[in-house]
Order: C-alpha cells, then sequence, then structure tokens
C-alpha cells in the first residue's frame, strides 16, 4: 500500500507529529521535558520488543549503525529535547512560524547532502507549503494577540530551542532516506528508539524523580502512552516507509503537515475558532501537499523494493 500511495504515509505521519505538538505542551506543564521524553521511549521500546533480535542486529553493517546513530541523535533524543522544551517557554504561535521553514530547511539540505536537484513543481510545492503555514501562523497572530509572548522573557530562547529543533528534523530526513533504502522501516524505528531510550536515560531518571505522581490523573496516563505510540511508532514507521518512494525534497513539503494538524487538533478538541484567514492557509497547505503527491510519468520505475 505504501508502495502505491507514499504520500499517504508522509502525510498520515506528519499528521500523528502535528497532534503530538498540543500533546506535547500539555504534559511538559505537569512533568519535567526529561521525564517526559523518557516515557516516549520507554514506551516504544516495549512496543517494539519482538524486533531485538540478536540474530537481525548482527546483519546490521557498521556504517548503518553510524547512520542509525546520526539518525537518532538529531531526530529522536535532541529532537525531542529541543521541541518540547521550546513549546514550554514560547508560544505555540511563534513554534509554528518557526516550523514552517521545515520545507525549505530539507531541501536545502537534500540539494548539499544528496545532490537533489530541485524541479520546478517541487519549488513551487514548496512555495505553497510555507506560504499556507506561513498565513496560518500569522491569522493566528492575529487571533490571539502577542500577550503570552511578551509575557515571559524567555520568549526569544523558545524560539531558538524551536528552530534548532527544525534542523534537527531536517537532518533526520535526510538520513533517513538512505536508510529506508537498506532496512526495514520497523527495524530502524526499533534500532534508533533503542539507542534513544539510551542517551535518554540518564536525564530522564532525574526528570522522574521529581514528577508529582499524585497529580497525574489517567487522562494524562493515557496521553502519555498515545504519544509514545504515535510519535515513536506510528509515525516514525509510516514516515520511513512513504520516503522511500520520493525525493528527500518532496517528502520535506509533507512536513507542513505539522502546523496544519496542530490548528486542526485545536479547532476539534480544544474549541477553537477557524477564521476565514486561516482556512484560506489551510487551502495553500494542502494545495502544495497535493502537488507534491500527483503521481509523475515513470515514477513507478524508480520505487525502491519493499522491504518489510
Amino acid at each position: 500500500m505504501f508502495a502505491r500511495f507514499p504520500s499517504f504515509a508522509l502525510a498520515l505521519a506528519m499528521t500523528f507529529v502535528g497532534t503530538n505538538v498540543g500533546i506535547g505542551k500539555t504534559m511538559v506543564a505537569v512533568m519535567p521535558v526529561a521525564a517526559f521524553a523518557l516515557w516516549r521511549f520507554v514506551i516504544a521500546i516495549v512496543a517494539l520488543a519482538p524486533r531485538y533480535r540478536p540474530s537481525a542486529m548482527r546483519r546490521v553493517t557498521g556504517p548503518q549503525w553510524r547512520n542509525l546513530f546520526v539518525q537518532t541523535f538529531f531526530g529522536t533524543f535532541l529532537f525531542t529535547l529541543l521541541m518540547l522544551s521550546g513549546v514550554r517557554m514560547t508560544t505555540a504561535t511563534a513554534a509554528g512560524v518557526i516550523t514552517a521553514t521545515l520545507p525549505a530547511c530539507v531541501a536545502l539540505l537534500s540539494w548539499a547532502v544528496l545532490r537533489e536537484h530541485p524541479s520546478r513543481r517541487t519549488l513551487v510545492s514548496i512555495g505553497l507549503a510555507i506560504a499556507g503555514v506561513a498565513l496560518l501562523n500569522l491569522s493566528r497572530a492575529d487571533t490571539h494577540g502577542t500577550g503570552a509572548s511578551a509575557a515571559t522573557g524567555n520568549a526569544w530562547l523558545g524560539n531558538a530551542l524551536v528552530l534548532g529543533a527544525v534542523v534537527c528534523e531536517a537532518i533526520y530526513v535526510i538520513v533517513s532516506k538512505r536508510l529506508a533504502a537498506e532496512l526495514a522501516a520497523i527495524d530502524i524505528c526499533a534500532y534508533t528508539h533503542l539507542i534513544g531510550g539510551a542517551m535518554m536515560l540518564p536525564f530522564g531518571v532525574v526528570g522522574l524523580m521529581a514528577v508529582d505522581y499524585a497529580a497525574l490523573t489517567p487522562g494524562h496516563w493515557a496521553l502519555i502512552v498515545w504519544y509514545g505510540l504515535a510519535a515513536s511508532v506510528f509515525s516514525f514507521f509510516l514516515w520511513m516507509r512513504g520516503i522511500r518512494h520520493v525525493s528527500a525534497q518532496l517528502a520535506g513539503v509533507f512536513t507542513a503537515m505539522v502546523p496544519v494538524a496542530a490548528t486542526a487538533y485545536g479547532v476539534i478538541f480544544l474549541g477553537e475558532r477557524l477564521a476565514p484567514a486561516q482556512g484560506a492557509a489551510l487551502a495553500l497547505t494542502v494545495a502544495g501537499i497535493v502537488l507534491a503527491a500527483l503521481p509523475r510519468a515513470g515514477s513507478r520505475k524508480t520505487l525502491l523494493p519493499a522491504r518489510d
């Protein structure tokens, strides 16, 4: 299915990521960032336990383990810490404006690292996605105002942390493009989260001791479990399956679904109103994603063999 419809896998993966932005912001208000991040890895490792077969892990080559480490460090460990810390210190609107630069960042890195020269169609789809997300966040700024931003003197640091997370995510996209051609998506997911859990353990243990467990409701625990599965398993697996069949630049366009999904989550679950300007922004972003998803003549000839 994902070989025939890679755009569906990529869009769904980034939708999970977008909704998790709101969930993460809720949870870091009741527990330290490192503690919540560690729970994410623990849940993923438990869910993926059947994939940790010594015989299969011995077949992974040294260069592949190095790429897995790089992907883990930037795409899971550092991204998680930077994004959760950033949204805790800045407004959701500011974070959304910054994440709107992700498609362009991916395109620049794919050109520099993978030598993928952007086509006109790719440039147009990237432009539409960026324009849509930028308009979306400008409309949110008009709606919500800047009071929250002005209320905290650490907003500039939060913005810098979110920008760092964007760079980490772009690096993750580039590295995942290479790994997806060599290893099964579910194994990449399992190995990176095992490595990430080991990285997060020293920070998370300290954070766990500072959690007020009496204040956590069953709803909080449900969000923790869902965040761990959606961020570490579902979105990761879908992304690795989808990116095997498109260029890194086109895959980057689908990251525009992150702020779009975050806004939709607010409208559906938090009772926020969708203004006309926001509707126009969503239309622009979806247009860019649809343009990127349209099949090209002869595109099936370039598909990589599926690795399940």
